[in-house]
């Protein structure tokens, strides 16, 4: 089985300037081989800087999240050679990159992983009201997608994604995490958990709409919606609703995104794409991949910025924020 997103990185790596860094985390077990688990970091990780974390991959048939990062790495990397400015900006934060989470789902083109287990179903988390039938997450068959696997026993990506936030995050006073994804709706969304209820909002939901705030402020010609993903549907075994859970008991100040990159418009530009096996969540023309591709530069590059100064906008989330949160996305009539 290939996996040219895989040959992609580690090609990019063998000559990557000083400050990036690949770190194998552990292995994924599939069949007669071993996938390995990586890691980017970017930066010298001084334990007193703000982490900002980007992931993909988690689905393995939405590949262009992987592809989104690995573009973003191969920028960073070029950038590294020639501006001073970035190697300052990285002395005030530290960047992780894991654009593979799901290696042997995306080498057979599967939602699930090898084991056909949904990764974004498979956390101990359980709904707190009534998520959608079957894709609101399930036990029922490993022959229908969206199963959530053992209850006893979380999947081997899972785990290590979780160690990983436990090793790099979680020792720090705060982070901001973005994963992405693709396959739903005609629009950029970014969306923040629970994804088990609509009705108890985050801890932190007035630091979450400060960032919309900053995010918005900087960029307003932009076209990302940014909500809560409990304004779509509900389910079981959401990682981010579990990792974030457990950075609050670590009193560590957590920030988690999803990015759902609109691909239904891609298909409503093109709808031959649904004849191919991954045409409802990649775009399948060039010109469209490349968009696909710098679209998201803008996003990534606040959301650096935006970790590294965490120590200054932080102590500005006020009672206004958490107000105008309620109002804005759980006041609903």
């Amino acid at each position: 089985m290939q996996l040219p997103e895989l040959h992609q990185l580690e090609y990019l790596l063998t000559s990557a300037p000083a400050g990036v860094q690949l770190h194998l985390l552990g292995e994924i077990p599939d069949a007669s081989r071993a996938w390995p688990f990586y890691m980017v970091q970017v930066g010298q990780a001084a334990a007193d800087k703000p982490a900002l974390l980007l992931t993909a991959g988690v689905h393995g048939l939405e590949r262009i999240g992987s592809q989104v990062l690995l573009a973003y790495l191969e920028t960073l990397c070029a950038r590294l050679s020639w501006d001073e400015s970035l190697h300052r900006l990285l002395e005030q934060v530290q960047l992780y990159v894991v654009p593979i989470v799901n290696p042997a789902g995306m080498s057979r083109g599967w939602r699930s992983n090898a084991q056909h287990v949904d990764l974004m179903r498979n956390a101990p988390v359980e709904c707190a009201e009534q998520p959608l039938p079957l894709i609101g997450g399930h036990r029922y068959s490993k022959r229908l997608p969206w199963h959530r696997g053992d209850p006893a026993q979380m999947e081997v990506e899972a785990l290590l994604l979780q160690q990983l936030l436990k090793d790099y995050l979680l020792p720090r006073a705060s982070s901001i995490v973005l994963d992405c994804h693709s396959g739903f709706g005609q629009t950029d969304r970014l969306w923040f958990p629970y994804a088990r209820s609509a009705l108890q909002p985050i801890a932190h939901l007035a630091h979450m709409h400060r960032l919309r705030e900053l995010f918005f402020q900087t960029y307003p010609h932009q076209n990302y919606i940014f909500e809560p993903q409990s304004a779509h549907y509900l389910c079981h075994g959401d990682l981010w609703d579990y990792f974030y859970q457990q950075a609050l008991e670590h009193q560590h100040l957590m920030l988690p995104l999803t990015l759902e990159m609109g691909s239904w418009n891609w298909v409503r530009k093109n709808p031959f794409q649904l004849l191919r096996a991954q045409g409802l969540y990649h775009p399948v023309k060039p010109h469209r991949v490349k968009r696909v591709l710098r679209g998201h530069l803008i996003l990534l590059d606040f959301l650096v910025h935006a970790t590294a100064a965490m120590p200054t906008w932080l102590p500005t989330v006020s009672q206004r924020n958490s107000l105008e949160a309620l109002d804005l996305w759980y006041r609903r009539t």
